[in-house]
């Protein structure tokens, strides 16, 4: 049996004539005096068809036709007349006549409506339909434009010699990172495997192996919680990494996929040349190490001005920064308080100070606490224009930077500064190697401990461990990270002082990491790499502001997959094999 000669969105005017064949859904149906119109739908596009009870035998079925109805005609292609020519359609210059009518498959009542929503639908009830919510345009071109996503980098890889290797789902788990979904063995029992948090040490494997360049489109697997640009329990990320290669020749090498992407999504680039920023220079600017790149609005210290006043707010301040907002005089009091005031609080901030700046005189509750020449050494020193408001945070430095950075991003949301149908992309390097934890008050990693210290085993006995910089970047792009990388710590002694400098002694690291550091004494050559996620790839260039948007059947924010119901109990007799018991009491 032949389904379709063609799809629903192919037939053009230069088919007139032709007997075809088409299959789809019934997306709508019109009577109109006797005659019944139909629009036929598949991923394809929609053609219309229409029903004469002249031209057709079994009309009666036509009649019994519903919304979501499967069915195959074969008809012949028509000319539409020119006033009822729809140029939304790509066939809307043409129509079918139908000549023969099979029903493939009934609908039953849809649990909602597919198309033409004036409200979405409680989520629980769309992820419980995922299959009829995946027929929605909006969400169907996102899957389609994720697979050509995934496509157009399996190209560009291959093109410029990247090995695709598969490594193991079934692995050992990780002493560090996030927690490990386990999985028991039947074979061992007592014993366990770990699914995949990432590839890391398997890529790192293969250059020891020799394979200089590698990548995979890898599953990772995490035990987290959810969160709207993480998709809980299961991601994919490009798992990338080569031998040989500089961290400056791997930017170069990575940069045109990243444009050529950009380019696919119908989006702009704003440099193809893409900023390469200090870790710091991105705090201390934009108080971000993800920052939206798209509107210049930048952050500036002014604690040696502070310091020097009589308000005692700022001169006792470790760090004083302010946010001036040309044009942000508009902004009201109540907005100011409710919104940038509370987002600045989340943010750690004790308060946010503001004035404005309008006509030439400084207006706020805060400006009387300044002299006249005070401000005016304000207004002189960050060469403030007229309908200006400054938004200050006097803090510790890292306080400072991410509250005004937060209030940074609510101000382009208002003003309307950043443009959807730009990319911003950009590097950020130099990242500390070591951080506070104010927890364990204790020097720890700031990022990943493998990564390959600036000025290596000298340096990391020279400097305070909070000076050590590493070979660590992301790359960001819109405010959202796609993904950290690093140039990879490959001396086995450089690795044990790195981890000595954190609180670790020999013992520990060899029983943690002692396989990796086995197979880099019999040769391991200089490598980096990093791993964007897919999914948050995809919901970049899309535009979307969740992940479930780019995803085919996404968990909801408890982490179960409520189509098929993951996760379910398993019977005692599966628990025998694997000789696992529950304990029901938890």
């Amino acid at each position: 049996m032949e389904y379709r000669t063609h799809t629903c969105g192919e037939l053009k005017k230069e088919d007139v004539g032709k007997n075809v064949k088409l299959s789809g859904w019934v997306h709508r149906r019109r009577d109109l005096g006797g005659l019944i119109f139909v629009d036929l739908r598949d991923r394809y596009g929609i053609t219309q068809i229409v029903f004469n009870p002249d031209k057709i035998e079994n009309f009666k079925l036509v009649e019994k036709l519903k919304y979501e109805f499967i069915i195959k005609i074969e008809g012949e292609v028509l000319m539409r007349d020119e006033k009822n020519v729809n140029n939304d359609l790509g066939t809307g210059e043409v129509e079918v006549i139908v000549l023969q009518l099979e029903v493939l498959s009934e609908a039953k009542t849809m649990p909602f409506e597919i198309f033409d929503t004036k409200k979405e639908e409680d989520e629980e009830l769309r992820l419980k339909y995922r299959f009829l919510e995946l027929r929605r345009e909006k969400l169907k071109n996102n899957i389609l434009f994720r697979a050509k996503m995934e496509k157009h980098i399996r190209d560009y890889m291959d093109s410029r010699g990247f090995i695709n290797i598969s490594t193991p789902i079934l692995t050992v788990s990780s002493p560090e990172g996030a927690r490990d979904f386990l999985v028991p063995s039947r074979i061992h029992p007592g014993k366990f495997y770990a699914l995949p948090q990432a590839p890391q040490q398997y890529k790192q494997l293969l250059m020891v192996a020799g394979f200089d360049k590698y990548y995979q489109i890898a599953p990772c697997m995490r035990d987290e919680d959810p969160r709207a640009d993480r998709s809980p329990g299961e991601f994919y990320q490009l798992d990338v990494e080569t031998s040989f290669t500089s961290q400056d020749e791997f930017f170069e090498m990575m940069e045109p996929l990243f444009v050529e992407l950009t380019e696919l999504a119908g989006k702009k680039v704003i440099n193809k040349k893409f900023p390469r920023i200090i870790y710091k220079d991105a705090m201390n600017k934009y108080g971000s190490d993800r920052p939206d790149l798209r509107f210049g609005i930048e952050i500036q210290d002014i604690t040696e001005w502070g310091n020097k006043t009589e308000f005692n707010v700022f001169a006792s301040a470790e760090i004083i920064k302010v946010l001036v907002v040309e044009g942000g005089n508009k902004f009201t009091r109540k907005e100011i308080d409710e919104d940038f005031t509370d987002i600045a609080k989340r943010n750690h901030a004790k308060g946010l100070a503001w004035m404005k700046l309008v006509d030439g005189v400084f207006e706020g509750s805060v400006v009387k606490f300044f002299k006249e020449t005070e401000l005016e050494d304000l207004k002189r020193n960050l060469n403030l224009e007229n309908d200006s408001i400054l938004f200050f945070v006097a803090d510790k430095w890292k306080t400072c930077c991410e509250s005004l950075g937060a209030v940074r991003n609510l101000v382009a949301e208002k003003m309307g500064l950043a443009d959807i149908n730009v990319i911003a992309w950009a590097w950020i390097v130099d990242f500390p190697m070591y951080e506070w934890d104010e927890k364990n008050q204790k020097i720890d990693f700031g990022h990943n401990p493998f990564s390959m210290p600036q000025g290596g085993i000298e340096g990391l006995n020279a400097k305070d461990p909070l000076d050590i910089l590493a070979y660590q970047y992301d790359i960001v792009a819109n405010g959202l990270e796609l993904s950290s990388g690093a140039v990879r710590n490959k001396d086995p002694q450089i690795m044990y002082k790195a981890f000595e400098v954190a609180g670790y002694s020999k013992e520990e690291v060899n029983k943690k990491f002692g396989h990796m550091i086995n197979a880099f004494e019999y040769g391991a050559p200089p490598h980096c790499g990093f791993a964007p996620g897919i999914e948050r790839m995809a919901m970049l260039l899309l535009g979307e502001k969740n992940l479930r948007a780019v995803i085919a059947f996404p968990k909801n924010q408890k982490a179960e997959e409520v189509m098929l119901g993951s996760p379910a109990e398993v019977s005692e007799e599966q628990l025998r094999e694997l000789s696992l018991k529950l304990d029901k009491k938890g």
